[in-house]
């Protein structure tokens, strides 16, 4: 139905089109069914930790504007796990998804919205008109305003239809585990495992399955206090401090509690002669609450721990060299460490520990080298050896990277970059993975990787050059650790998330087998650029309603351009402050990636107010292009507009 009120500013939207639906009770929507309602399309793929974010950014939206606008997610997938139906319904109640999602592995609809990055997000009016646009994390506030402003024009013409949104969701019963993330043993050999779907840390018997005690409500949410009143947000890895750290600190558990962006620290309860047993106490030890945006100060190992925001930490591992918990800073592509703070005599802090960053730049990618240059791409398990060299798990370029302690460099293992994956055994360079997410160094020294969207367990074996597989067919393996052997043969437990439980296999030499189904590449629609090379790149950002740019504290914007392969840049690449910028490309190079990197900082305008609100803008963008003749001279990418 074309919309007779459309205008060039708002140009009617495309129908949504896709495989299927998903939270309609098997319904297929069109935009003639959202007609009246503001609506927010959520352009999103489930292994995407900005999408993650946008997600919880848009909790409160759907919550608050219920009965004007409907949020619409169009999953639109990166991996070619993300792909299958199973996979992304078990993801949407993973993630507690609640609006209706769009199943679109062809990119349909991403395709014909002109979407080119993870997440992107458009608005469309009651009339069915793309009214805003905006790519990248942080625009809740500026939603807010763009909702309540096309809702009241809404109003006004008549056309707002007020209601709930067309949403059916399953109940859901507790179980003993939903969609578990990260284990490891305690001191005393049972399990701590963290009980991501159900916002809770479980610990089990020494057999996996026999739940010993619950810590946290069940209820998302963030509260310390006795194991029944704590709460949590998703949280993911789990640190073991050693017995006479936790005298010191006066806690024997450290947890990533990913979605409230903090780390809390956990003191097991412990069993009295002749007395109750006493209670597990939770209590948070570093973390504002507040995700780390651009333009905030990032973590130095100076000032409280509990002063500095972070951002979805994801996993943990103790080192005992630097005496540190390390934590893979999914949110931001980077590494930090936490020095465990001292309970005194009189059961407070009497040291409130510290935290820092020890590798990477914020910057989404891979790149080797000295550790504060280093790019990461949400780094989400992490390892440590005897000698104190980390491994790494490098989810989103599907990678295994390793931290030489005694050089203080980056250097990748196995794996290729952003969007390769695949599934290849053999040596080292040839190795693909796909979005690995657990990580462990074996008692023989090699490295056992959960290799989560193959579904498998792979052993990483630097000394021989190789990568082998031990085991096949799980689903979402995301954290492997080492067990007690049977008859002298090594055993893996396994968090095997996707069937809600741990697991364990057998890591004898008889399990090795080579597989090899090929290295693939992320497949997304193609840009064609001129033939020339010749191009025009601009940013688009708009600053949001009552705001300016910001250069209080530098330039307020900085736009990086960069191309692989590197020579098919010829000139006009790198940093600068224009958000449009005529680039050169070698015209005997036909295809490759453009990488594009934008930041906008913006403030309230108002003068009259004394501490004005302000925002950081950002998106990286990795657009495949090809030199053909006739094509557009010029290629947008919408920021915020």
């Amino acid at each position: 139905m074309t919309d007779t009120l459309a205008t060039p500013e708002r140009p009617d939207a495309p129908e949504l089109r896709g495989r299927s639906w998903l939270n309609t009770g098997g319904a297929a929507l069109t935009l003639d069914d959202l007609r009246g309602k503001v609506v927010v399309l959520d352009f999103w793929t489930f292994c995407c930790v900005n999408c993650l974010h946008v997600l919880d950014e848009l909790r409160p939206l759907e919550e608050e504007f219920g009965d004007v606008a409907v949020v619409v997610g169009v999953h639109s997938p990166k991996f070619e796990f993300e792909r299958d139906p199973d996979a992304l319904a078990a993801n949407c109640e993973r993630y507690d998804v609640h609006h209706p999602v769009l199943d679109d592995p062809e990119l349909r609809t991403w395709t014909a919205y002109g979407a080119k990055a993870w997440p992107t997000l458009i608005v469309l009016d009651t009339h069915g008109r793309i009214a805003a646009s905006m790519s990248g994390e942080g625009h809740r506030e500026n939603l807010r305003g763009i909702i309540e402003r096309l809702a009241a024009e809404g109003e006004s013409d008549g056309s707002l239809r007020r209601g709930p949104a067309p949403t059916v969701i399953e109940e859901r019963e507790l179980q003993p585990l939903r969609f578990p993330s990260k284990a490891v043993r305690l001191n005393d050999g049972r399990w701590a495992v963290s009980d991501a779907g159900q916002h809770r840390v479980v610990i089990t018997e020494a057999d996996g399955s026999t739940v010993s005690e619950v810590i946290g409500t069940g209820q998302r949410g963030w509260a310390d206090g006795e194991a029944g009143e704590a709460q949590f947000a998703e949280p993911n890895g789990i640190a073991v401090l050693p017995p006479e750290v936790a005298d010191e600190c006066g806690y024997d558990l450290v947890v990533a509690d990913t979605a409230n962006h903090r780390l809390r620290g956990i003191a097991l309860g412990h069993a009295r002669l002749l007395r109750s047993r006493t209670a597990s106490v939770v209590r948070s030890l570093a973390g504002t609450g507040r995700q780390w945006m651009q333009g905030e100060p990032l973590a130095s190992f100076s000032g409280s721990p509990l002063a500095f925001s972070l951002s979805t930490p994801w996993d943990l591992q103790y080192d005992p060299v630097s005496r540190q918990v390390l934590i893979t800073m999914a949110g931001i592509h980077q590494l930090w460490a936490y020095t465990p703070a001292v309970v005194d005599d009189n059961g407070e802090f009497g040291d409130t520990g510290a935290i820092g960053v020890i590798a990477g730049t914020t910057q989404e990618g891979s790149v080797d080298g000295p550790l504060h240059d280093s790019w990461w791409a949400q780094p989400s398990g992490i390892t440590v050896d005897g000698s104190g060299s980390l491994f790494v798990a490098d989810s989103e370029t599907s990678a295994i990277r390793m931290v030489d302690h005694e050089r203080q460099a980056v250097t990748t293992l196995a794996g290729a970059g952003l969007f390769d994956f695949g599934y290849v055994d053999g040596p080292l360079e040839t190795a693909r993975f796909q979005h690995p997410l657990g990580i462990t160094v074996m008692t023989d020294g090699r490295i056992a990787v959960a290799d989560t969207y193959n579904g498998a367990i792979r052993i990483v074996d630097p000394s021989q050059d190789s990568v082998v597989t031990i085991a096949t067919g799980l689903n979402e393996p995301s954290d492997v650790q080492n067990a007690d052997p049977i008859d002298g043969v090594a055993q893996l437990m396994v968090v095997e998330s996707g069937a809600h439980r741990i697991n364990w296999i057998s890591a004898a030499p008889a399990a090795e087998q080579y597989i090899d189904t090929g290295a693939q590449e992320t497949q997304r629609p193609v840009t064609d650029v001129p033939a020339d090379g010749r191009l025009r790149v601009d940013v688009l950002f708009t600053p949001p309603e009552g705001h300016k740019l910001d250069d209080s504290y530098g330039p307020a914007t900085k736009v990086s351009i960069t191309t692989t392969p590197p020579e098919m840049l010829l000139s006009g690449g790198g940093d600068s402050t224009d958000l449009s910028r005529t680039i050169e490309l070698d015209p005997s190079i036909p295809e490759g990636v453009l990488h594009v990197n934008a930041r906008a900082a913006s403030c309230d305008a108002d003068p009259a107010n004394e501490f004005p609100a302000c925002h950081m803008h950002q998106q990286d963008w990795g657009v495949p292009i090809a030199l053909a003749d006739g094509a557009p001279d010029h290629l947008d990418l919408s920021l915020l507009g």
